[in-house]
């Protein structure tokens, strides 16, 4: 049987839902419309992909190595909106109720255990993976078997991002985001780039010199065949590109207690469930849990 398992980048998910909708309370005033907007997600996903193993992963509060490579890193953020970090504990325990494992380590951050977590199920037969997300961090991550399911401009509207659907957009491979990432840089991790160099020109370079690598090889003997001024460009921002290119690696090699069969998926309590969503006021969802195969 094929088997198919999502990853939830769930502090992505929680960040989109939270804007994405209206707000919402329960009767005790919790917030409650960033986990139902996850839930939502997760149903489709579910549905959509006929998923019969998930697991969740989450961000910690932490400082990680990349803060320590780069003091300035994310520190543009704005601080989480508390109705956010309100949601996250209700989350987990919805997760629970569901038997879905929740991977979180202080240090890291969920998308290098969403990365370690495809490395490990690599070796697999018949798995394909879905990391359900509310950006496109992970799209250095997609090959033949790893999708990236993701919002697309509402809540309920979903886009799914294999090999071709990445190139389509952004004119480069998968494995080619990172260094396409390098040279563009990311406002919402503060993560420089080179400055002048817009999505354009990066997958111009990126197609002619495969990866970072090469470009600066190319630059170091004076052989690139590139416009003056992005030669100039280029070479003034070496350490920031190097360094840009270090910070949107993801790690592969995490060290978690990670077993795929843990992550079955349909052994839930449905009265634990329905308690939880009774609580919450998710009326409209208790209906839905017998399309979640639960068995």
């Amino acid at each position: 049987m094929e088997k198919r398992l999502i990853i939830i980048d769930s502090n992505a998910l929680l960040h989109r839902s939270f804007h994405a909708l209206p707000p919402l309370t329960n009767k005790s005033g919790q917030e409650t419309g960033a986990v139902y907007g996850y839930l939502l997600t997760l149903f489709k996903a579910i549905n959509d992909l006929k998923a019969n193993y998930i697991v969740a992963c989450f961000d910690t509060k932490m400082p990680t190595f990349r803060h320590e490579m780069f003091k300035d890193y994310k520190a543009q953020r704005p601080v989480t909106p508390s109705g956010i970090v309100s949601q996250i504990p209700i989350t987990k325990e919805v997760l629970e109720a569901f038997k879905i494992p929740v991977f979180a380590k202080e240090g890291v951050e969920a998308d290098d255990l969403i990365a370690t977590i495809c490395e490990l199920t690599k070796k697999e037969e018949n798995l394909e993976v879905y990391i359900v997300s509310g950006d496109l961090d992970n799209l250095q991550l997609v090959n033949e078997n790893t999708k990236v399911y993701t919002m697309g401009k509402g809540i309920r509207d979903t886009v799914i991002y294999d090999i071709n659907k990445v190139h389509e957009r952004f004119g480069v491979s998968p494995e080619q985001m990172v260094d396409f990432k390098a040279l563009i840089g990311d406002p919402s991790d503060n993560i420089p780039g080179v400055e002048g160099i817009g999505k354009k020109t990066a997958a111009e370079i990126i197609q002619k010199y495969d990866n970072i690598k090469n470009l600066y090889e190319e630059l170091s003997t004076d052989t690139a065949v590139l416009k003056p001024k992005v030669k100039e460009m280029l070479k003034k921002n070496k350490e920031s590109a190097l360094m840009s290119r270090d910070l949107s690696q993801m790690k592969k090699d995490v060290e978690i207690n990670f077993k795929i069969e843990d992550c079955k998926f349909g052994d839930f309590n449905k009265n634990q469930v329905e308690e939880i969503f009774r609580k919450l006021e998710f009326n409209s969802l208790i209906s839905r849990l017998s399309s979640l195969n639960n068995n």
